[in-house]
């Protein structure tokens, strides 16, 4: 057993509500997935494909929805060849097959019962075709990095879901999910150039293949047959056909898409436009084409203050005529919850009880096209009812970028952050319908009154230019009568919007478990059944999906919703949204932010000490809390900013024993002799690795971590730079501009090249004009993430303050700039010491200006430096740290400086090195680095650029590639005459 073995107990729930919860996990799915489902699973893919932990289940159990189905086998897809096999092997064995991807989807389409099939992982690629007009896209893909290659050309897809940082395309065509902009008209039905899919039998179909109806008449006669049977019977009804064309003159995702019956005329025709909005009912979506749209960059945008729901829906009518491509309404509900998210007016915390804004733009493609939207946008706000009841409320069109991306950040908070805001140990309901947009205002006073007399305060929002809107409901679902509130609630909602508006019970969130009760009131017992019968004939033994579309329970809706037991203050606000997860590193090697808050729900679920909680608890403290890199980035992600880094640094530090919080504080106490001797084995450790090679370095290191704990001994890794100097720049005080802290990684590990990072701070500054004080007592401080990373409190507090005081008189009370060179550092010193600061220490923390090299450099020096040389190109990786400090934009404007072409990879995240995390766990780092490697390593670049050296360092060994700080590579293109490279 290892000497400091951690303390999984401390990982146990010290307070659960009065009972076990009615939809716990079973004890008898404690061991995971049963016999004989297990062993065949894994004959049949191998053992790495199949996740059979009860943990694995329980994780992949919740998704953005109201429902909670655990799976009994997760199975993650690598090919076609697996999917097939997986289908084959189901229909063999009779049972049910249900596709996942980002799980975003709101009315529980991402859930099974049996076999779950995870195709994120391996499914995700862009390729641009020709000049962009078209692009080839793998359906784990999400929307934001499809549209992120698509920029470069001018282009962007045609759906624009809120959701679109998180959501995949495979989930976007599923459900056709369109968003603000897509209406009827930019969705995926409309913008699909072709779709490659394997239906339940395992056959393949690509729809842009010539030879596509011939091979599938061949391997499915009687699917073809049976399609175009259905497309008779509707074509020789005129009452029916009409109608179906009726229904999709408003958006509407409520069952299938009966008009692709119509618009098809061949088998393979018909089956490409059902598959768009089947939520994987009918098979499985491999690759999508999609035609794109112009991506018009001059946009002009205003949010519009009206005194009450229904004014502002009556006013949406004139921004239609008037050209706007969306027209976005929140009500007062959505408005106030929106203080949570970061950037929002903390004013509209006061806006009164009715208020509603609508978010109106406009876009063009030139100058003379966005002028004459302006025009016409000044037009219609004349005689509008606008009302500025706070202080930051302006009513006026603006082209300022960061001021449109603010409006549009709150709105897409809209289910987060009304989420967040509802009472704790609540379940959140999204609801999402249409009516003709002329009726807007009507079907908005209606809502109001059916809130009203059920007891719902509802949070309502919505893409009101296209007679669509959202409105969150939030109930105890542990709670008997708070479900029948619920489902009375629901009932007439249906009726409501059905028989009085003709509406649509779902416009883009698809029918789900949700509506599937209440299909057939909105489309009659005639179009209903050709549902069935369509359902039938592509999946006869009901493989696929079976009760997410098609549901003959009346009470269907109520099955499977899930409780929300209260957890920590810190997760405690979380909807299970999901939009955290494509920024976790952890995401494709253990769990993500949101999976190990569902795994802790479900430890609160369960009793005391019962076998799925220790089954629990046994797997958390490697999938969850050692494998987090700590890097917070899911808080930039979450729209009401959960972070999970924080959270899990809370269990770390719950799960240290006495002794090893004292050798941490120890090691604080004493950090400077620390600092000496942490630096002296790197470089013996150099000269070892020189003589005999890293394979001995790395034996060693690998039987401490065996002895003490893997979490606590590092790795050794060939990437391990050599060590720093010993001396530092010499610099002066007098005629200072600034003070230069050198971090103490950068104080032990050296630079690669014949200059240091120090020594090129001290240059370029120098060489600007602005030079730079070294305080000779830098050595034995820290900015405190050692400590704080890993959860040692008593550490973290004693260094924080420390350098708080070093920093004091160093920059004589504040009134030099701190300039920090490492990003994570910058974090450290400006942001996370302070909850550890004494009230003195806080004060004096107050009056420090803590400043980035990056931003020291591009804003102070930059302009003030003459560019000797470039090199042709380098490639950029944006730490974390620089994301939460917003200095990304000044790592690229020096690269800009020193090279001729610039690169982000569209996949750079978090490397995952985190400090140390990436030689305690360097499968964590070689998982979260992987996408971007390939990026980097699909050409060649003449520099590797960053700014944080155990970041590099990560990235060195991810790539095989020398990164550096970019303020070295400014030092070379700055040098005077021949001296530089």
């Amino acid at each position: 057993m290892p000497l400091l073995e951690p303390k999984p107990e401390a990982l146990r729930p010290r307070s659960r509500a009065s009972g076990p919860a009615p939809d716990r996990v079973p004890d008898r799915l404690a061991g995971g997935t049963p016999e004989p489902l297990r062993s065949e699973l894994t004959r049949l893919l191998g053992a790495d494909k199949v996740l059979t932990k009860v943990s694995d289940l329980v994780r992949y159990a919740s998704d953005a929805s109201p429902y909670r189905f655990v799976p009994q086998v997760v199975v993650v897809a690598e090919d076609i060849d697996d999917v097939s096999a997986v289908l084959s092997y189901a229909h063999g064995k009779g049972r049910e097959v249900v596709f996942r991807a980002a799980g975003t989807s709101l009315n529980g389409q991402a859930q099974g019962e049996d076999i779950l099939v995870d195709v994120r992982k391996f499914w995700s690629g862009v390729q641009v075709l020709g000049d962009g007009s078209r692009a080839r896209i793998g359906p784990g893909t999400t929307v934001v990095r499809a549209n992120a290659a698509l920029a470069r050309h001018g282009r962007v897809l045609g759906p624009d879901p809120a959701s679109a940082i998180a959501c995949t395309i495979g989930g976007v065509v599923a459900n056709n999910a369109s968003g603000m902009t897509a209406g009827t008209t930019r969705n995926s039905y409309r913008t699909l150039a072709s779709l490659t899919f394997v239906l339940p039998t395992g056959t393949v179909v690509d729809t842009a293949d010539p030879a596509a109806d011939e091979e599938l008449a061949h391997a499915e006669p009687a699917l073809c047959e049976g399609l175009l049977a259905i497309k008779r019977q509707i074509e020789e009804d005129d009452e029916l056909t009409r109608r179906i064309r009726a229904k999709y003159e408003i958006k509407n995702t409520n069952g299938y898409r009966l008009d692709a019956f119509l618009d098809g005329s061949t088998p393979v025709e018909i089956l490409r436009g059902l598959m768009v909005g089947s939520e994987g009912t009918f098979g499985f979506i491999s690759e999508v084409v999609f035609d794109t749209l112009p991506l018009d960059r001059r946009v002009s945008t205003a949010l519009l203050f009206f005194p009450s729901l229904p004014a502002a829906a009556a006013a949406v009518p004139v921004f239609n005529e008037a050209g706007a491509l969306a027209v976005e309404l929140m009500d007062g509900n959505t408005l106030r919850a929106s203080v949570r998210v970061q950037g929002v007016p903390q004013d509209w915390a006061r806006l009164p009880k009715d208020t509603t804004a609508l978010l109106v733009e406009f876009r063009a493609p030139d100058e003379a096209g966005q002028a004459a939207y302006e025009e016409a946008a000044a037009r219609a706000l004349e005689g509008l009812d606008l009302v500025a009841p706070v202080e930051s409320v302006t009513n006026a069109f603006t082209r300022d970028p960061k001021t449109i991306a603010g409006y549009w950040k709150a709105r897409k908070a809209f289910v987060t952050a009304v989420g967040g805001s509802r009472p704790s140990g609540t379940t959140l309901i999204t609801e999402d319908f249409a009516v003709p947009p002329a009726r807007l205002a009507e079907a908005c006073e209606a809502l109001l009154d059916l809130q009203t007399r059920h007891g719902f305060d509802a949070a309502v929002a919505g893409h009101a230019a296209h007679g669509n809107l959202h409105f969150l409901l939030a109930f105890d679902a542990g709670e008997p009568a708070d479900v029948a509130r619920y489902a009375a609630f629901m009932d007439d909602f249906c009726r409501l919007t059905v028989e009085r508006f003709d509406g649509s019970l779902k416009a883009e969130h698809a029918t789900g478990r949700n509506i599937a009760p209440f299909l057939e009131l909105e489309w009659g017992p005639r179009a209903t059944e050709l549902m069935w019968r369509t359902k039938q004939v592509i999946d006869p033994d009901g493989v696929l999906a079976p009760r997410i579309v098609l549901d003959r329970d009346p009470e269907a809706h109520l099955r499977g919703l899930k409780t929300i037991p209260k957890v920590e203050p810190i997760a405690d606000p979380c909807i299970e949204c999901g939009f955290c997860e494509p920024t976790c590193p952890s995401e494709d090697l253990t769990t993500t932010p949101r999976q190990r808050i569902v795994l802790r729900r479900e430890m609160m679920r369960q009793p005391a000490g019962s076998p799925v909680e220790d089954a629990l608890i046994d797997a958390y403290g490697y999938d969850a809390v050692d494998t987090c890199a700590g890097d917070s980035t899911c808080k930039l992600a979450c729209p009401v900013g959960i972070d999970t880094g924080a959270f899990m640094k809370e269990f770390r530090s719950a799960r240290h024993s006495p002794r090893e919080e004292r050798v941490a504080a120890r090691a604080a106490k004493n950090f400077k002799a620390v600092e000496a001797s942490a630096r002296l084995a790197v470089a013996a450790a150099d000269k070892i690795g020189d003589r005999l090679g890293d394979r001995l370095l790395t034996s060693v290191t690998t039987a401490a971590r065996r002895a003490v704990r893997p979490d606590l001994v590092p790795e050794w890794l060939p990437e391990i730079p050599a060590a720093a100097a010993r001396a530092l720049p010499r610099t002066a005080r007098v005629g200072a501009s600034a003070v230069y802290y050198p971090a103490c990684v950068n104080r032990i590990f050296g630079s690669p090249g014949d200059v240091s990072l120090p020594q090129a701070v001290v240059a370029v500054s120098a060489r600007a004009g602005r030079p730079v004080w070294i305080p000779d007592d830098v050595a034995g401080t820290c900015c405190a993430t050692i400590w704080h990373s890993k959860g040692y409190d008593e550490g973290n507090a004693l260094m924080a303050n420390r350098i708080v005081d070093a920093a004091w008189g160093w920059t004589a009370g504040g009134r030099l700039p701190l300039v920090v060179d490492a990003s994570s550092c910058t974090l450290g010193i400006a942001h996370e010491v302070v909850p550890y600061l004494t009230d003195d220490n806080r004060e004096l923390h107050a009056e420090l200006t803590i400043v980035d090299s990056l931003v020291w450099a591009a804003d102070e020096l930059l302009p003030r430096l003459t560019v000797e040389r470039t090199v042709g190109s380098a490639v950029l990786h944006p730490t974390c740290s620089m994301e939460h400090l917003g200095d990304v934009g000044s790592l690229r404007a020096l690269a800009e400086a020193c090279a001729d072409e610039v690169v982000v990879p569209d996949d750079a995240g978090c490397c995952a090195f985190a400090g140390d995390r990436g030689m305690l766990h360097r499968e964590l780092t070689e998982s979260a680095t992987a996408k971007e490697a390939a990026e980097v390593l699909s050409r060649p670049y003449d520099a590797h650029l960053s700014a944080n050296r155990m970041c590099e360092v990560g990235m060195d060994h991810a790539t095989g590639r020398s990164y550096y700080s970019v303020l070295i590579e400014l030092e070379r293109a700055t040098r005077p005459g021949a001296a530089g490279r």
